[in-house]
């Protein structure tokens, strides 16, 4: 009997992999997803879909949906608080989510995982199977052989994959059965997250937030309609700790309110980025790839544009206008992003803590002047357009820079647009609501004012489409009269040629180069002989 089979085999169930799947079904590549649980998490976990992601989610068609399902976007803040029913002593904006950047057409939300994941599963049809364990994989030639077992019933499978997407969390089984450690500080402590229904209004109703951070544990809203959670430091006596009483206690002295605890988790808050994120045929995303602390909703958002990057890539392989080489570049582009945000996380959580741990002993030394508390940071801690639309890629999927185009600032908090190969394409208002990143899709998208000056190469399969670009936006994008800009599908810039072709065959050239496909037609030569 041969084994099934399939082109990607995407393994987790979590917003990375139903991105994946998504994306991957809009590309036409067949995939097979499968979920060690028995269905979506109903924990409530991520809480922040920043507005890169939405960019992604709004190519796919799916940034209304889950906006509608969605906080209002005046809980885009976090307060500071002694207690959850005292006053704020800080506050901050979240940036692109409490209100419209002009960097940006989308605008990010303010959302629990268990109202994202279900969205997310109705993008694609592509065949889900939940309540199925990865157990085994072997890579020979030409594909990997996945062992599977229904956790049920204990009955095993094999599928026979062209490439593997690991998306299977922070203790991914992909990643133990290759061998692939981990490098970063590790387990930064234990976690418990109670989720509870409690009438709060007096409280927060009129002063919106989608994170409360107090001197005794964080609270968040969970849904626009109700209930709450509060997550704090595991005690050592977890098992004999009265949560309603441990949450109550957190709401303030004389609130008079006990919750009714629906449900209780513990976890371990992981800091690590893996050594590899490809290992032959199969490749690591999201949490396999990286796991940062949960504080500044920085983790789900890079294991989205992860997704994003792969995608197109796999299809291009897959699909035969793309040499292998191609799958290299995703390493080179994403690790050093997982890094950066695993620095930032973990800078995050720290400084939180160190907020937390200042109050309490100023609480308890009566040392608390209104007006006069000292944060660590100020509002800018929140402001993170610079890490995540500001990300530049540099690979072989990207030419290099014109020697007239200025170097773009330090990366940083600050998101400053720029048309250098490598970094997401500047967002310019076209028509009513469109954008330039929406002329992207399934192609390299080619932005010139004069498209009869870029003649789409016959010689090359890669999916081109040539825009027109209006001569008012010519200038914001560095280019004369007949220069043009040659977007990636995953909107970052793969070339910038500001006055015109080089030569007849400059785009072709290009298209091979960024591809792979000289490689590839160069190893099907060699087959040959």
């Amino acid at each position: 009997m041969r084994d099934a089979e399939v082109a990607v085999l995407i393994v987790g169930a979590g917003p990375v992999g139903l991105t994946a799947r998504a994306l991957l079904e809009r590309w036409g590549v067949s995939a097979l997803l499968v979920e060690r649980h028995p269905e979506l998490s109903p924990f409530p976990r991520s809480r922040l879909v920043n507005v890169r992601s939405m960019e992604i989610f709004r190519g796919l068609g799916l940034a209304g949906r889950i906006t509608a399902r969605a906080f209002a976007p005046r809980y885009g803040r976090v307060r500071f608080r002694d207690t959850l029913s005292g006053a704020d002593f800080a506050s901050a904006a979240m940036a692109g989510v409490h209100a419209p950047v002009p960097e940006s057409p989308a605008l990010g939300v303010c959302t629990s995982q268990d109202r994202l994941e279900p969205v997310l599963l109705a993008a694609a049809d592509a065949p889900v199977r939940f309540g199925v364990e990865l157990v085994g994989l072997t890579e020979g030639f030409g594909g990997v052989v996945a062992r599977l077992a229904d956790r049920r019933t204990g009955a095993e499978e094999r599928i026979r994959a062209r490439y593997v997407l690991a998306a299977d969390g922070a203790h991914s089984t992909v990643r133990d059965l290759l061998g692939i450690g981990t490098a970063g500080p590790g387990a930064l402590g234990g976690v418990t997250t109670v989720v509870f229904d409690a009438d709060l209004d007096r409280w927060c109703a009129d002063r919106p937030a989608g994170v409360y951070f107090t001197a005794h544990g964080s609270f968040m809203p969970l849904y626009p309609e109700e209930g709450w959670a509060w997550f704090g430091t595991t005690p050592e006596d977890a098992d004999g700790t009265d949560w309603g009483g441990l949450v109550a206690a957190a709401f303030g002295p004389g609130t008079d309110v006990r919750p009714e605890v629906l449900r209780v988790q513990h976890w371990v808050m992981e800091a690590g980025v893996a050594e590899r994120l490809r290992h032959g045929r199969v490749l690591l995303a999201g949490d396999a790839a990286h796991a940062v602390p949960v504080v500044g909703g920085l983790g789900m958002n890079a294991g989205v544009a992860d997704a994003h990057n792969l995608a197109w890539k796999l299809a291009g392989v897959l699909q035969g206008w793309a040499g292998p080489g191609l799958l290299d570049t995703y390493e080179a582009e994403r690790h050093p992003v997982a890094r950066e945000t695993l620095r930032q996380a973990v800078a995050n959580a720290r400084l939180l803590r160190e907020v937390q741990d200042r109050r309490r002993a100023q609480l308890r030394a009566g040392d608390v002047v209104p007006g006069q508390v000292q944060l660590p940071w100020t509002d800018r801690y929140f402001a993170q357009l610079g890490l995540v639309l500001g990300v530049a890629y540099r690979s072989a999927a990207v030419l290099a820079a014109p020697d007239a185009l200025p170097e773009p600032p330090e990366p940083g908090t600050d998101y400053t647009p720029t048309v250098r190969p490598g970094h997401r394409m500047p967002h310019l208002r076209l028509t009513g609501d469109r954008s330039t990143l929406d002329t992207l899709g399934t192609w390299f998208t080619l932005l010139t004012p004069d498209p009869t000056a870029w003649a789409a190469p016959t010689a090359v399969p890669v999916p081109l489409h040539i825009e027109p670009l209006a001569r008012e936006h010519t200038e914001s994008y560095a280019l004369g009269s007949h220069g043009a800009l040659l977007v990636r599908p995953d909107g970052h810039i793969a070339a910038h040629w500001p006055d015109g072709p080089h030569t007849p065959g400059t785009l072709t050239e290009a298209l091979t180069a960024l591809t792979g496909a000289r490689d590839r037609a160069a190893r099907f030569e060699t087959e040959d002989e």
